[in-house]
């Protein structure tokens, strides 16, 4: 573990959320200010590979990095990136069995899994941003005319 690496994790595990490379630069280079961007991100693929931090790759955002290794599951915005650890604890026995099952049912030897929950977050909500519709059925009153990736919208529910 060089110097420069442990300050990278010291500061992803400081931060306690969800911070792209590009956040963890800044705090880094307040404390380093001769890192350069490259160290930066090799190190944080260093980190990840070895276990020590995770790293999130959302569809549609750059890659987040978390100093929380144990299992957990993410809930991610559409619009803005935001991710948000999914409160509850993972239903260990049941996804098990389904890696277990996997495993059997094809030639992967499968070691975990990822599960990634896709939502519009409170500010996007209240910004009036939408979601997506799949058939909106008795509810075209609440379509709304953009279209985005050939999909329909309409206001996101509260809930």
């Amino acid at each position: 573990m060089t110097s420069q690496r442990r300050v990278i994790l010291e500061e992803v595990k400081k931060l306690g959320s969800h911070p792209t490379a590009d956040q963890i630069y800044e705090r880094v280079r307040k404390r380093l200010s001769k890192i350069s961007m490259g160290t930066v991100y090799r190190n944080l693929d260093i980190l990840a590979a070895s276990g020590h931090i995770r790293k999130l790759e959302p569809a549609q955002t750059q890659m987040h990095f978390e100093g929380k290794t144990q299992e957990h599951y993410h809930i991610t915005c559409i619009h803005c990136g935001r991710i948000d650890d999914a409160p509850g604890e993972p239903l260990h026995d049941s996804l098990e069995n389904m890696e277990n099952a996997l495993g059997n049912l094809t030639k992967f030897g499968i070691f975990g899994h990822k599960l990634e929950f896709i939502g519009v977050c409170e500010a996007c909500r209240e910004a009036g941003k939408a979601f997506p519709v799949e058939d909106a059925g008795s509810e075209t009153d609440q379509i709304e005319p953009q279209e985005e990736g050939g999909m329909r919208w309409k206001n996101a529910p509260v809930r």
